[in-house]
C-alpha cells in the first residue's frame, strides 16, 4: 500500500494495487473508490481529506 497525499488540494488518494482500473464508484461526494476487473480495489481517493479527518493518518497525542 502507497499513499499520496495532495496538501495544496486537500486529496489522499490510498493506493491498494498496481492493477489497471476498470471501475470507478462514488461512495459520497468526497469519497471514491477505483476498481481491477477481478473486482479488488485498486485506489481509494478521498477528497478534502483533512477536514474529513482522514489527513492526517496517525496523529499523536500530547503527553
Amino acid at each position: 500500500m502507497r499513499t499520496t497525499y495532495d496538501e495544496a488540494d486537500d486529496i489522499l488518494v490510498l493506493h491498494l494495487a498496481d492493477k489497471p482500473i476498470a471501475k470507478e464508484v462514488s461512495q459520497d461526494w468526497n469519497t471514491h473508490i477505483s476498481y481491477a476487473a477481478d473486482g479488488t480495489i485498486v485506489e481509494v481517493v478521498i477528497l478534502e481529506a483533512s477536514k474529513q479527518g482522514a489527513w492526517p493518518l496517525l496523529k499523536s497525542e500530547a503527553a
